[in-house]
């Protein structure tokens, strides 16, 4: 799984961080990580440096083999904050999408049919 890291023009300094954003993504998306080709982090601030709550974005965008990107934003008081938060969503969301898949593919397991009563059909002739 390659993690693509950017930052808009508020952000500074992030660069020094990329290996503990590329841990948590890692650490979050771990049990997708053989379905996951990339995943983009696109982070910001949205009051360009301004106070203000919940002005830091994380937009994070998975790119599944053989699926549309699956794209997830979480807006935060920190950096931290909303990469940890959007990592969570991305992680909740997949679970979702690849479970349902799952679930109509079915779990792998054939079906058992009850064989049907053949009348006239000895018991040790009957299929077991």
């Amino acid at each position: 799984m390659q993690i693509q890291i950017n930052t808009d023009h508020n952000i500074h300094g992030y660069e020094s961080a990329a290996a503990s954003v590329r841990a948590t993504v890692e650490n979050a998306l771990r049990r997708f990580s053989t379905q996951i080709t990339r995943v983009d982090v696109h982070l910001g601030d949205e009051n360009a440096g301004k106070r203000g709550g919940d002005d830091k974005r994380c937009m994070m965008e998975a790119r599944l083999e053989g699926h549309q990107p699956v794209a997830v934003t979480h807006h935060a008081a920190t950096v931290v904050q909303a990469i940890d938060g959007a990592a969570e969503k991305m992680a909740h969301r997949l679970e979702r999408m690849l479970g349902r898949l799952h679930s109509h593919r079915g779990n792998g397991a054939m079906p058992v049919f009850a064989e049907p009563d053949v009348p006239g059909l000895p018991d040790n002739e009957r299929p077991a």
